[in-house]
């Protein structure tokens, strides 16, 4: 049994009966906050900054800052509480979920990650099949006349320089799309090197962010590296064509991951985490190294204000937002894909309320007796002790 003597009961009372006044005053304020934080997916930021500039035009109360820091670190931003939602372009599997609070992963918008290189002499774009570009980043084709290069581009004029590999250096959802199509297009990666957002890379340099990986390969002749194709687009990089199952070279486009997309259909109506690179011969017209971007949203918001404007905000991007999809150069979701995102947020709940604490069931408000008496200010205590 707990005991409580005379003294500590009247700090206590003090400390409870302040924090109510706290509540009633300056609390009362936050609780109708509509200001959100994300973070995460660099690949998702120009569609994200789109999306946060029209919906705030929409609804001026609602203030939404998006940190581009990656996909991983995102993830660890939300597992630690610091953000109302993450951006993700690697899914979590089971076995992450396990150390994340309840949420629900929404695909938002879907594109290609192209390849980027600088040959300012080359006029025609590069060529590259899957072998190849496997081999360039396992650091076995080193210059660009290798045999392998001159096989794909034979009538290219290529210069005899060594080939300057440029990747992630921070935990990246682009990263995880990357090396997912490597581990399927070549056996050798995937036993050496495998996929994720992080890898031990056999070769090359480290860019922070697409904007570092772009900056690499744009102030470097000979370089090579992936990026969305909007960071490739505004820099004025040229991008290769690759290869795909059915033997076509393709160009990174929206049409282009929207076919790889429709061929992985029923399996991303089973589960919406299904990778959707490499697709099959049947697909003539896919870019093969296309990935999906999903918002990671807590199924229990922190307040119900901040949560019922984060539902608004993704009913927003899965309905109007995809509009602007193709202008930015991404894919728009397939209304499957979008239906089945409605039906996922719609699993998301408000918080619970300090009010209903008291009711029934044993269920816990989002505060306890411990957490009340750290939101009283010091001098209260102080105050409680002298008395």
């Amino acid at each position: 049994m707990l005991h409580i003597g005379r003294h500590n009961f009247v700090c206590l009372a003090i400390a409870v009966s302040s924090v109510f006044g706290a509540c009633n005053s300056s609390r009362n304020p936050a609780s109708s906050d509509k200001s959100l934080i994300g973070a995460g997916s660099t690949f998702i930021y120009p569609a994200m900054a789109h999306w946060i500039s029209v919906h705030q035009s929409r609804h001026p109360e609602v203030q939404i800052n998006y940190q581009s820091i990656g996909s991983g670190g995102g993830i660890q931003q939300l597992q630690k509480g610091l953000v109302d939602f993450a951006a993700s372009d690697a899914a979590l599997d089971d076995q992450k979920l396990q150390g994340m609070p309840p949420l629900v992963q929404i695909p938002a918008i879907a594109g290609p990650v192209c390849i980027t290189y600088n040959l300012p002499d080359l006029k025609d774009s590069l060529k590259l099949s899957p072998n190849t570009l496997a081999g360039i980043y396992l650091g076995e084709i080193k210059t660009w006349r290798d045999p392998g290069i001159k096989k794909d581009n034979p009538n290219a004029s290529l210069p005899n320089t060594p080939i300057v590999v440029a990747h992630r250096s921070d935990g990246s959802g682009t990263t995880n799309i990357f090396t997912t199509y490597l581990a399927k297009v070549s056996p050798v990666w995937e036993n050496k090197v495998g996929k994720g957002t992080a890898v031990s890379w056999p070769v090359g340099v480290g860019g922070k962010g697409s904007e570092g990986v772009t900056g690499v390969v744009k102030q470097t002749p000979g370089a090579i590296g992936y990026v969305e194709l909007t960071y490739a687009s505004e820099n004025k990089l040229p991008v290769a064509l690759i290869q795909n199952r059915a033997g076509a070279w393709v160009e990174p486009t929206a049409a282009a991951a929207t076919a790889a997309i429709e061929a992985f259909r029923d399996d991303l109506a089973k589960d919406v985490r299904t990778p959707v690179v490499d697709p099959p011969p049947s697909a003539k017209d896919a870019y093969p190294i296309s990935g999906l971007s999903y918002l990671l949203i807590p199924k229990q918001g922190k307040t119900e204000a901040r949560q019922r404007a984060l539902k608004e905000f993704v009913q927003y991007i899965l309905t109007d937002g995809q509009s602007a999809a193709e202008s930015l150069q991404y894919s728009k979701l397939p209304q499957s894909l979008a239906d089945l995102g409605q039906k996922l947020l719609a699993d998301t709940k408000v918080a619970t309320q300090l009010s209903s604490s008291s009711q029934g069931d044993g269920a816990q408000s989002s505060y306890t007796v411990g957490s009340w008496i750290d939101h009283v200010h010091n001098d209260d205590l102080e105050c409680a002790t002298a008395i």
